[in-house]
């Protein structure tokens, strides 16, 4: 069997309002604006880590679709609300500390730092859109 060389180029956020989106993930959490495209009335941007150039995280419309139902567009924006589209873990050197940082510039807390029994020490935050994002530290020996 070949062994194929996969490797993460993009994933994707829904967000109601990139404005809103753009102030946290770029102001809150240092991500660096990577594209903003408008297209049909939509909006994307993509942001990512400066230490990682090649992952790219798309902030798009809750339903990307220009031709959805009215019923459709309400039921992806009442699940997005209620942060149950989408969730991402980033990788951090001081979980403390970035849930410090978080936290003073008023980010939604769901979890306070914590050790898992799984490795690592974590916390969790919502988006200004409702999305779930863990912060994850590995544990030192």
């Amino acid at each position: 069997m070949t062994v194929m060389d996969i490797t993460l180029s993009q994933c994707f956020i829904a967000v109601h309002d990139h404005d809103q989106a753009l102030a946290f993930y770029r102001d809150v959490l240092g991500l660096e604006v990577r594209n903003d495209v408008g297209f049909e009335g939509m909006r994307w941007v993509t942001v990512g880590s400066p230490a990682q150039p090649d992952v790219h995280i798309v902030l798009e419309p809750p339903l990307a679709d220009p031709g959805a139902s009215a019923a459709d567009q309400q039921a992806m924006a009442e699940l997005l609300a209620k942060g149950l589209l989408r969730g991402v873990i980033f990788a951090v050197d001081d979980c403390d500390a970035t849930f410090e940082r978080i936290r003073a510039a008023g980010g939604d807390v769901l979890q306070e730092p914590i050790d898992q029994p799984y490795g690592v020490r974590d916390c969790a935050f919502r988006d200004p859109s409702g999305n779930q994002l863990r912060f994850s530290q590995r544990k030192r020996a």
